[in-house]
């Protein structure tokens, strides 16, 4: 069972540039990640866009579930930015059938070193293989379905509606 993986950047993804202090994209750190974490499940991987989710549009939203319709696996795994990952969530269950679809990224870049990306990526990968049909987010540890959840901006993490 292989699992498809869309990269379309967010802070998962994001460099930092020591001489000005931004935050830049440059590469995936995907692959280095699933090494990392000495991942032994297939997958599939492919880089969408590399944009920040505060940036992401509806043709970018569009973009996603056309891939992900057309991806031959049923089992998805999307990094996305977390600021908009709730949105592009709800769009992609309204657009996406009989698949099981898991939104993942991060609150701190990876190479940070102290990131969330690779504890969070690894759940989306245990959840994908085990989740029925459906859109989800898997931050934190934890699992929500795509019309349950919220990013709290006050504590950094993302929590079920009450």
């Amino acid at each position: 069972m292989k699992i498809k993986i869309f990269i379309t950047g967010g802070t998962f993804d994001k460099e930092y540039n020591e001489l000005n202090g931004s935050l830049f994209f440059k590469d995936s750190h995907l692959p280095e990640m699933l090494t990392l974490g000495r991942s032994r499940v297939p997958v599939d991987t492919r880089t969408l866009m590399m944009v920040d989710s505060l940036e992401m549009n509806d043709t970018d939203r569009e973009t996603i579930a056309q891939n992900v319709n057309k991806a031959n696996e049923d089992k998805i795994i999307i990094t996305h930015g977390t600021d908009t990952m709730v949105e592009t969530a709800k769009m992609l269950a309204e657009k996406v059938k009989g698949k099981t679809v898991i939104l993942t990224g991060a609150m701190i870049p990876y190479k940070f070193g102290s990131s969330d990306g690779l504890f969070n990526l690894g759940s989306a990968l245990a959840f994908a293989q085990t989740l029925p049909a459906g859109v989800y987010i898997a931050m934190n540890g934890n699992c929500f379905t795509h019309d349950n959840c919220r990013k709290n901006r006050q504590t950094g993490v993302f929590e079920t509606l009450k």
